[in-house]
């Protein structure tokens, strides 16, 4: 089926190493911790067919890609009755204007969507997917001189509204739906169809990369702290700001967004041996762990986790290389914290809440969604 092809998008390509003699222990136990995380995920469901806040599509959303991902299902046979339910109501929340949204937050709720309906590999669910995809791209901003980056928010997205801002967080959930969903428009089926200006978020992008040789904004900084990694958004960093000899005042960079910056990248097709590139994945070897997100400590813990898995595994990095010249085998390190982590009844749970992580649902959607990553990435024997 047209939509399952994009599957390989999802799960990455494959590496060519040979597997670590580990990883058939560690993917019997990451397959069971999933279908463990998934089957909770199951028991939150609303009578509905939605997951905890109505208002967020998004919950349900992850909740849905979740259990398709999952290793242990098939996608070929009839979908269990409480996917099938989630699926229905997901997509009776798409609104005339494509997106997939109630409580605001449309491009948020609308690019999980999509990578959730792309996930079921449905060709009923094209019409829908279709819909979306033209909400996202109308969701690009470009304001002051049409069709010219001389604004700092052109090429990137928001939550949804023109008059608000644009960020990191949903310009690369917007990339990666658009990217993930693009098979569906191939073939000309659904007529001529708009694109993301892909220049105008590359530019946007740049923009937000601690790296003064291909940003142009004043703030940029080579400073070694935070070379090469990534921000917020526009002038803004969520782990602030560093003070520098030089009388200069650098945006912190920081772990999730960086992630989410190479993922981004290699979704807009920038070649690997751009500078940068090379400088976000020198940023993310100086500065890797799995015990926190790199600049804010325990915040946003669970989503650092799930743009760290994609971006190393669309990137095809087997062992990424550090700072002092060894590599590391992250998808055992990061699938065995994970592992650690998970409650007795399935699920996780950060005890920071910033940014929604005090949520069981979403964190476990989160993890869940990262195992799978994780899992899918690992090179076959």
């Amino acid at each position: 089926m047209k939509l399952l092809s994009t599957l390989i998008i999802l799960g990455t390509a494959i590496a060519s190493a040979d597997p670590s003699p580990s990883y058939e222990s560690l993917k019997q136990e990451m397959r069971q911790a999933i279908a463990r995380g998934n089957a909770w995920l199951k028991t939150q469901q609303k009578p509905g067919g939605n997951w905890d806040d109505e208002g967020v599509p998004a919950f349900t959303a992850l909740a849905l890609t979740a259990a398709t991902r999952d290793p242990n299902f098939d996608r070929k046979a009839a979908f269990p009755e409480h996917v099938e339910k989630g699926y229905t109501w997901l997509l009776a929340q798409q609104k005339e204007d494509g997106g997939i949204y109630n409580r605001g937050l449309s491009v948020y709720n609308t690019a999980n969507s999509v990578t959730a309906l792309v996930s079921a590999g449905r060709e009923g669910y094209e019409g829908a997917i279709v819909k979306a995809r033209k909400h996202l791209i109308d969701n690009q901003w470009d304001i002051d001189k049409k069709k010219e980056t001389d604004n700092v928010n052109d090429g990137g997205v928001g939550y949804g509204s023109h008059n608000d801002h644009t960020d990191m967080s949903n310009t690369w959930m917007a990339i990666e739906a658009l990217a993930l969903s693009k098979k569906v428009i191939e073939d000309g089926k659904h007529g001529d169809q708009p694109d993301l200006d892909w220049d105008a978020a590359v530019t946007f992008l740049s923009r937000q990369q601690n790296l003064e040789e291909t940003n142009d904004q004043g703030w940029a900084s080579n400073d070694p702290k935070n070379k090469g990694g990534f921000i917020y958004g526009p002038n803004e960093s969520k782990a602030g700001e560093d003070k520098l000899p030089n009388g200069r005042t650098a945006l912190r960079s920081y772990g999730s967004m960086s992630y989410a910056g190479l993922l981004s990248f290699i979704y807009a097709k920038v070649s690997a041996t751009d500078p940068r590139v090379v400088a976000v994945k020198e940023w993310l070897g100086k500065n890797y762990t799995t015990a926190e997100n790199p600049g804010m400590g325990d915040q946003g813990l669970y989503y650092y986790y799930q743009t760290m898995s994609k971006a190393l595994s669309v990137a095809n990095i087997s062992r990424l290389k550090l700072e002092n010249g060894q590599e590391v085998d992250w998808r055992k390190e990061l699938g065995e914290k994970l592992l650690a982590t998970q409650r007795g009844d399935g699920s996780w749970i950060n005890e920071n809440g910033r940014w929604m992580e005090s949520n069981p649902v979403l964190v476990t959607a989160y993890t869940v969604l990262s195992l799978e990553q994780v899992y899918d990435s690992i090179p076959e024997k």
